[in-house]
């Protein structure tokens, strides 16, 4: 049985979408793109951002604990490390499913 495959989002095909619906060149949408990308990076960096209508950005901190490789049983300890969490908005989620 062959594994199928993701079919994942790039940065690559937001901008092929911006520049197909704008008519815009690729190098603006490319950059459209970069700089919408930046400004969340900048605003989700230490705190939660709602974007009205679509969805809310967190950074969530986990702390170092202990974790266990299910296939050997091996047990090895988890770093503390931050974490970004995507809450889609109602309204976006009643919109995919009515697609």
């Amino acid at each position: 049985m062959a594994k199928s495959k993701k079919d994942n989002l790039t940065k690559k095909d937001i901008s092929k979408k911006i520049n197909s619906k704008t008519g815009l060149p690729n190098s603006y949408s490319n950059k459209i793109t970069d700089d919408f990308i930046d400004v969340l990076k900048s605003l989700i960096k230490n705190k939660e951002i709602n974007i009205k209508n679509f969805a809310t950005f967190k950074t969530i901190y986990k702390n170092e604990r202990l974790g266990r490789n299910p296939k050997n049983k091996k047990i090895y300890k988890i770093k503390a490390r931050k974490t970004l969490s995507f809450i889609i908005s109602k309204n976006l989620s009643d919109k995919i499913k009515d697609l």
